[in-house]
């Protein structure tokens, strides 16, 4: 039924605005409290995605080819939104999950190269893999050929798809590629 699915590009009933790209979820879920390491040092914690809605991407900076033409693509989408006003503009958040490579400064100094208004993240692995379970990604290590010799040589899958948060905090619905600035 109408009540049920979702009509228009939102879940009916909910207020949601109109998307094209995102699949908004009829009831959103609450997400588990979190906390992630940021870029400038500081800590992301759950209450700090309130206020805003929320791209949140996982990725790291060694991916050859998934994580660049994300944030490229995330990138051109915020040169969009930069003449929403404040409270309205979504923001996004990159998070590594190759904490073992990608200190906070790198994961930084990777995002913002594609945007300096990225937010980027991380935090140790258990907490990543509850943080990126609770959004309904994955992600593992692969080892690469030579990882017995080179513990550096290994590489990560990881899910590919963007959740988006509402401003109450909660996951309200996803992305899935290919994605349209």
């Amino acid at each position: 039924s109408a009540a049920q699915g979702f009509c228009g590009g939102r879940a009916a009933g909910a207020q949601w605005p109109e998307t094209q790209a995102v699949t908004m979820f009829a009831k959103p879920r609450p997400l588990p409290a979190f906390s992630l390491r940021q870029s400038d040092g500081t800590q992301l914690t759950s209450g700090e995605l309130n206020g805003h809605w929320t791209v949140v991407f996982l990725g790291f900076t060694s991916c050859p080819d998934v994580c660049p033409t994300t944030l490229a693509e995330l990138a051109q989408a915020q040169k969009q939104w930069q003449a929403l006003p404040d409270g309205t503009r979504p923001r996004v958040l990159f998070v590594s999950v190759d904490p073992e490579r990608d200190t906070p400064t790198r994961i930084g100094e990777y995002a913002h190269g594609f945007s300096t208004d990225t937010l980027a993240a991380t935090t140790d692995v258990p907490a990543l893999e509850e943080f990126a379970r609770s959004l309904g990604f994955v992600f593992m290590k692969v080892p690469g050929p030579h990882y017995a010799e080179n513990p550096q040589d290994y590489s990560m899958d990881h899910s590919a798809n963007l959740a988006v948060i509402d401003p109450q905090g909660r996951m309200a619905g996803m992305m899935r590629p290919p994605f349209q600035p």
